[in-house]
């Protein structure tokens, strides 16, 4: 056997399946753990789902001012007999505010299930149960990804962007203006690869580590010569699976949107309230059913790539198990006080 054989098998009996392709990997410990792993999903989903039933249900009864607002307006535009076209500038704010605490909810949900598909791809080799660091991944990697477009969007639009009561900082058709024109798209490609990089970081939080830890493991797996193909091997379709599942999930959840925007306007007698609500019931809807589908799926298969990819500690002569065993050896070899009696006599 070589040396990179034993070292495959070796990261394989870290990772709890034998050697074998990734996807069939990934479709054992699925199929091996399904009922484990479907109640982990369920159960994360349901409570998600009630959280943040209730926390739209807050948001609404705080942005009740906003809704009453435009009822008013419309009722005097129509009472002059002038077309209204309603100012969301207000809910917009209200949505911004609120973003980080649907975020939240979503990335403990997201936590959650991680931690179990983590423990199902490496038994026994899983850290703690406590969701927070993983949380504390998503937040920081959310921050590294989507801080540059961000700022560069906002620069763009500053020197390059369509003002009409003031002039161009940079003349159109310059070589400068187009550079910080299309800057927006480099940026968005820039966080694409970063996301790529720290695609394993929720699989490292999970099996122990701390979360720059994580991200700095994550980093170091994905840029090797077997890391990257397979990190954007498995992200392209999982990310295409999901589009399209949220896609699927929400056109089926439509037919709720006149019911529930007739329910909440019956009950407020507040048409705008009625109509926000009911935009956002499929939308709700695609994102808890695609959740719940999907997150297993790929939980389980960067849990698992993480695994087979991780190092693999050497343990050195007299320390770990290997020593252990050595030590146990020589000493049931050793003779003993009675042995040597009986070789004696």
């Amino acid at each position: 056997m070589t040396r990179s054989t034993q070292q495959d098998d070796r990261t394989a009996g870290a990772a709890g399946v034998r050697p074998r392709r990734l996807a069939g990997a990934v479709c054992a410990v699925l199929w091996r753990h399904r009922g484990a792993l479907a109640r982990a999903a369920v159960r994360t989903a349901g409570g998600c789902g009630a959280a943040g039933l209730l926390l739209t249900a807050a948001v609404f009864a705080l942005s009740w001012p906003v809704f009453t607002h435009m009822r008013n307006q419309r009722d005097w535009y129509r009472h002059v007999e002038d077309p209204y076209v309603h100012d969301s500038s207000g809910l917009g704010l209200v949505a911004v505010c609120t973003l980080p605490l649907f975020l939240l909810l979503l990335g403990i949900g997201s936590a959650l299930l991680q931690g179990a598909c983590s423990r199902a791809a490496s038994p026994g080799q899983g850290g703690a149960d406590r969701p927070w660091p993983v949380v504390a991944v998503y937040a920081l990697r959310g921050a590294a990804v989507w801080s540059l477009p961000v700022v560069v969007h906002a620069v763009s639009q500053r020197f390059a962007g369509y003002q009409l009561d003031s002039p161009q900082p940079l003349r159109p058709g310059t070589l400068p203006f187009t550079l910080v024109r299309d800057s927006p798209l480099a940026a968005l490609l820039v966080s694409a690869v970063l996301r790529l990089a720290f695609a394993l970081a929720p699989a490292a939080a999970a099996a122990g580590l701390g979360p720059v830890g994580a991200l700095r493991r994550s980093w170091s797996l994905t840029w090797t010569r077997a890391g990257w193909p397979r990190v954007l091997a498995l992200a392209l379709p999982l990310a295409a699976l999901t589009a399209g599942a949220l896609r699927l999930v929400t056109q089926l959840a439509l037919p709720l949107r006149p019911l529930v925007r007739s329910l909440v306007e019956g009950s407020t007698g507040n048409f705008f309230a009625g109509y926000y609500a009911g935009v956002l019931a499929p939308v709700a809807v695609g994102v808890l059913a695609t959740a719940a589908l999907a997150l297993p799926l790929s939980c389980t298969a960067f849990a698992v790539l993480h695994a087979r990819l991780r190092p693999v500690p050497r343990a050195r002569p007299g320390q770990g198990g290997g020593g252990r065993l050595r030590r146990a050896r020589r000493c049931a070899q050793l003779p003993t006080p009675r042995s040597r009696m009986k070789a004696d006599g």
